[in-house]
């Protein structure tokens, strides 16, 4: 087959595609089914679940549904906590020095113990150096005086 051969059945291929597209342009259009988006609402159908009479799926809007009061509610429980917050009363401390105390606690709690201990050991101190039984130094000079005392007032 030459070249010649080959463009003349090449342009009768053609003259015949165009016939056959001039003659099916005037026949009804095809039907369009929209399987998945809704041309009414514009939006993609998510899943069928039920079929009306036409045979088209029907959407059930689930999370829709679920969320249907959602933010109202939201507002409303942000507006309560607002409204509670805003109570003078719960703003300002019942004493001014409130939290000075409260971390000061731990510190004075550690100090009051160790307080204590030194009065009980004072208070050990001067009853020993009473009877005479003094550890420390002070205590057994002092108790020595008194019985130095005592034994020049009974010569």
């Amino acid at each position: 087959m030459s070249l010649a051969e080959a463009s003349e059945a090449r342009k009768a291929r053609l003259q015949a595609l165009r016939r056959r597209k001039e003659e099916g342009a005037g026949a009804d259009e095809p039907i369009l089914k929209h399987r998945n988006f809704d041309p009414e609402s514009r939006q993609a159908k998510k899943r069928a679940t039920k079929a009306d009479a036409d045979g088209d799926a029907v959407m059930e809007d689930t999370v829709e549904k679920s969320v249907a009061g959602l933010a109202e509610r939201i507002v409303a429980e942000d507006e309560e906590r607002r409204a509670q917050e805003l109570d003078v009363f719960n703003i300002a401390p019942k004493r001014a020095n409130w939290d000075l105390k409260r971390d000061m606690e731990k510190k004075v709690a550690r100090l009051e113990r160790r307080t204590q201990e030194a009065i009980h050991t004072l208070i050990r101190q001067r009853l020993a150096a009473q009877k005479g039984q003094s550890d420390d130094i002070v205590g057994a000079m002092n108790s020595q005086a008194k019985d130095e005392q005592l034994s020049d007032e009974d010569d």
